[in-house]
């Protein structure tokens, strides 16, 4: 059994890291001659991850056969400038394409009555257990998989197995996971450690994945005084007391709880990492327990280009939109291609406000038609920059023009809520 390894600090310097990864490698028992590295994708840019699996890449043996696949799900492949910009000197060889449709093998199967009983009888399918073939093909000395523990809407906490049962699953995993976490409801999965998903994902780990070398590197960032990002915690082990020791350092650094409704939120989403609403309503997701009844959340994205984050779920939110659990529902029930996508129809779920507040996009590269027809409001970008730009504006409480906004410039990198809310 691979010893957890722990560093916590207010600022973990570059040098720490060094220090960290090289003790975790000196203390993997087996001879490294076969590695798999499995960091997520550039929609986590901001986690870290890709430095840190730079240095652990450079301080392998000089012999050491590396592959390195990002823990895409289904979102959109990297291209070689992310790639750079992400992993530094990392060579673009040594990086292979997660295919959700066609790289994973099935090895089993969580039984459809352990998911009842997670669900509280919400749900009863059984879900394959998929994994990259890759993963079980190559007989690796080490499987290092790396991410960051942050609030998350399907998982509750973020990383772990996920890397694993999203990060590089097949369909049928992705599909019924997202969907088991919508109809739970997203309100009872963000910022809980052991959600139903998680529960069905350690189920799959324990059943399926012991006998592989899978070693878990975790980061936990926090914000620091001008709002940006530092690290405050890397954990690295095997078993499960390691993924629970992040999370709840997580929980204490990135859950902001608040003593009153917000009326108008005004979140930012940085045009690098977030390109369609797949991955930019996460200002939807982490900020909704927060938002007052009839209140408003604006989401400035001058990266957006899109919905969807491959061609076949940018037609499913285009031609179903975010318009609610029951609509949703309904539209499963009578279309298949809907139904044969369930991740879309979990996406649209957690991305509507269910009406109970309004949504407004000012996105860069979408038209007021585009953002209309998926059910959410449209602001003009130049416009609203005029009056909120994020330049100008401070984390949280903010009155421009008389009015009282609460401003957030990475809502991907926290949870937002009301005190009570969370037990």
């Amino acid at each position: 059994m691979q010893e957890m390894i722990i560093k916590e600090g207010k600022n973990i310097t570059l040098t720490e890291k060094n220090e960290f990864i090289n003790q975790l490698v000196q203390q993997t028992k087996k001879r490294l001659r076969k590695v798999l590295i499995l960091p997520p994708d550039f929609t986590r840019f901001c986690s870290g991850a890709g430095k840190l699996t730079e240095i652990l890449y450079q301080s392998l043996p000089r012999y050491t056969h590396t592959d390195i696949i990002p823990t895409l799900g289904q979102h959109t492949p990297m291209t070689e400038e992310e790639i750079n910009k992400m992993f530094g000197n990392i060579p673009q060889g040594l990086f292979k394409v997660h295919n959700w449709r066609e790289d994973a093998v099935k090895l089993g199967e969580i039984p459809g009555d352990y998911i009842q009983k997670i669900s509280q009888g919400k749900v009863n399918f059984p879900i394959d257990v998929e994994v990259n073939k890759t993963l079980i093909e190559n007989e690796y000395d080490a499987i290092f998989s790396v991410g960051m523990v942050v609030p998350h809407e399907v998982l509750g906490m973020s990383n772990h197995n996920k890397n694993i049962f999203i990060g590089i699953a097949g369909r049928n995993m992705i599909n019924k996971s997202h969907f088991l976490a919508a109809l739970c409801g997203i309100e009872k999965n963000l910022g809980r450690i052991f959600p139903p998903v998680r529960l069905a994902f350690n189920y799959a780990e324990k059943k399926y994945l012991k006998k592989y070398p899978i070693i878990y590197i975790l980061i936990v960032m926090g914000n620091n005084e001008k709002g940006g990002l530092q690290t405050r915690g890397l954990y690295a082990g095997e078993d499960e007391e390691t993924f629970i020791r992040a999370a709840k350092l997580s929980q204490k650094l990135n859950i902001h709880l608040l003593d009153k409704p917000l009326k108008k939120v005004v979140a930012y989403m940085n045009p690098y990492e977030f390109k369609s609403t797949w991955v930019a309503n996460k200002a939807i997701y982490r900020t909704r327990m927060a938002i007052a009844d009839e209140g408003e959340l604006l989401v400035i994205a001058p990266g957006l280009k899109g919905f969807g984050e491959n061609l076949e779920i940018d037609n499913l939110i285009r031609k179903y939109g975010y318009v609610g659990t029951p609509a949703v529902l309904k539209a499963v029930e009578k279309n298949d291609d809907l139904r044969e996508n369930l991740v879309a129809a979990a996406h649209l779920i957690h991305g509507s406000s269910e009406g109970r507040f309004k949504i407004t996009y000012a996105p860069g590269h979408i038209s007021q038609k585009e953002i209309e027809g998926v059910n959410f409001s449209y602001i003009d970008l130049k416009e609203i920059k005029k009056e909120y730009s994020p330049s100008s504006l401070k984390e949280g409480k903010n009155i421009i023009n008389g009015e009282e906004i609460f401003y957030i410039g990475n809502p991907a990198a926290g949870l937002w809520a009301l005190k009570g809310q969370l037990k």
